[in-house]
């Protein structure tokens, strides 16, 4: 899906480069269940219910103007099966996304990444996946020690920058978005 299909505001959006990415590393094709943390504008959690339509998705937010993003994006595809949550991670989820998630996805953290971590390895049944979309360094490294200590097998990591072509003046050049870190590895199976 194209950035311009999303209904948009003043809110972060998971651009589709790095959204591509994400939902390839989160192996939808055969999941049921899959959780959105710090969702946005919904991007992910939209895309995933679209491609697969099979998928339960409950998407978690704590901004309000993202929260009605979030909604009106659901609305405009017809997504009546994603359930938008209202509230700061870790937090109580209903089933079927307690303790059986297929995958987690993490677009924002709100400073609580290393509980989210220790969180998703609950939510997730053995073998799930867990992606994790950072900008900062700092953050980076406190995913790969608490991945580590929440018993997650063989964390991968890429670095994606990405520009586009835009105008300017009479001319084009490539407007760069932030690069951004894409972490992804699986609970271990019992």
């Amino acid at each position: 899906m194209k950035d311009e299909d999303f209904i948009r505001g003043a809110v972060p959006m998971t651009k589709r480069e790095v959204r591509q990415i994400a939902l390839e590393r989160l192996d939808l094709a055969q999941a049921q269940v899959m959780v959105d943390v710090g969702a946005g504008t919904g991007s992910v959690a939209v895309e995933a219910a679209c491609r697969y339509p099979a998928l339960k998705v409950a998407a978690i937010e704590r901004n309000a103007e993202a929260l009605d993003l979030i909604r009106r994006n659901c609305d405009k595809f017809r997504l009546g099966r994603v359930q938008v949550v209202e509230g700061v991670a870790p937090l109580p989820l209903p089933l079927p996304f307690a303790g059986q998630a297929d995958a987690v996805f993490v677009g924002g953290s709100g400073g609580n990444l290393q509980q989210i971590i220790l969180w998703a390895g609950d939510l997730l049944a053995p073998g799930g996946r867990l992606v994790i979309n950072l900008i900062l360094l700092e953050n980076l490294n406190e995913a790969l020690k608490s991945l580590t200590l929440r018993g997650f097998s063989r964390p991968d990591c890429i670095q994606i920058q990405v520009s586009s072509l835009a105008r300017l003046g009479n001319g084009h050049y490539f407007k760069p978005n932030n690069p951004a870190f894409i972490l992804s590895c699986q609970k271990e199976k019992v």
